[in-house]
């Protein structure tokens, strides 16, 4: 293992601790707890927007709090949900008076402590609603939507109900322009390489040199089929051909693309797919409204990348290119 890091167990802690050194004027560690990170500046008179998720996939969760965003994550430890504690403190500190709309990625633990936190704060007074992300389509069958996993796509979702919020809306007004966003998103991705995690020290898991596994997880989770590496326009085909399949995006239609990379894929790499992405969307006469490409959820150094496509009506576009103030993300 080879790291820029200290002792492994103060990994967490000390990534935190230098997001907020970096960008005091967007985030704050929350009084209550040492892995929950607020706003710097707590809004008011809005809906509260909250994550929360696991360490080593920087951007998400924590990097995007701030005005249009998050007002809260909760932070786990490497590829670790959460506590119900501090998913409570979360849930607290983004709270205003008008209600808290909790998007969670959809694994196991972050439900289960997620629904636990809002029961415990429902008794307390403060009303929540929940939205499961479910973009990867390589994770359960079109027929079995709701087991898939969030990925990518939920920094959408962050975006689209992060400015609903700020626009006044209520609570039900945000789930509601966050559900439809949720409904109309398609993630596929593909896995080069291991990541280590720092406490663990080993690979997650081993592919060979010249091989890929398309639709892998975040976590290193199977994915559904692994074959020979092969060109960046080649694999761009294949899954463009999923995406669309799944998504059912048809000619005429409105959309927004991510091109992500998994941490270790450089960004000339991104270009040459996001080239050919958008060379098949004019094909397909889909119009793409907005191409952002860069690391937006990673898995440590894996190598890789995954495209996400966003089918979009006017309120979706509106909230999605809206003001916001976030250093990982730029309208």
């Amino acid at each position: 293992m080879k790291k820029i890091i200290n002792n492994p167990s103060d990994f967490v802690e000390e990534s935190i601790a230098g997001l907020i050194k970096s960008h005091p004027d967007v985030y704050a560690l929350a009084k209550d707890n040492n892995r929950v990170v607020t706003r710097s500046s707590k809004a008011s008179n809005k809906v509260g927007i909250v994550t929360g998720g696991g360490s080593g996939h920087l951007p998400v969760f924590t990097g995007y709090i701030g005005k249009g965003f998050l007002d809260a994550c909760a932070i786990g430890s490497v590829f670790a949900s959460p506590s119900v504690d501090q998913m409570v403190s979360a849930i607290k500190n983004a709270d205003n008076g008008n209600g808290v709309l909790c998007v969670i990625g959809n694994y196991g633990g972050d439900v289960m402590n997620f629904e636990m936190a809002c029961e415990m704060v429902e008794a307390d007074g403060v009303k929540t609603k929940k939205i499961i992300v479910a973009d990867d389509i390589a994770s359960a069958s079109e027929e079995e939507k709701s087991k898939r996993r969030g990925i990518a796509g939920m920094i959408f979702i962050f975006k689209i109900a992060g400015a609903k919020a700020e626009s006044g809306a209520s609570l039900d007004e945000v789930f509601n322009t966050a559900n439809e966003a949720n409904e109309n998103i398609r993630t596929l991705g593909v896995a080069l390489s291991p990541c280590i995690l720092p406490e663990a020290g080993k690979p997650t898991f081993e592919i060979n040199d010249d091989e890929i596994e398309i639709g892998m997880g975040i976590h290193g989770e199977p994915g559904i089929k692994r074959e020979k590496l092969k060109s960046a326009n080649d694999l761009v085909d294949d899954l463009y051909e999923r995406i669309i399949k799944d998504s059912k995006l048809k000619s005429g239609d409105n959309i927004a693309v991510m091109v992500n990379s998994l941490g270790a894929t450089p960004l000339e790499e991104l270009y040459i797919v996001s080239k050919k992405l958008n060379e098949n969307l004019e094909k397909s006469n889909i119009k793409n409204n907005k191409t952002y490409v860069g690391r937006y959820a990673t898995s440590m150094e894996m190598a890789g990348m995954s495209i996400t496509t966003l089918k979009l009506n006017d309120n979706l576009k509106e909230m999605l290119l809206s003001d916001s103030h976030c250093p990982f993300w730029s309208n």
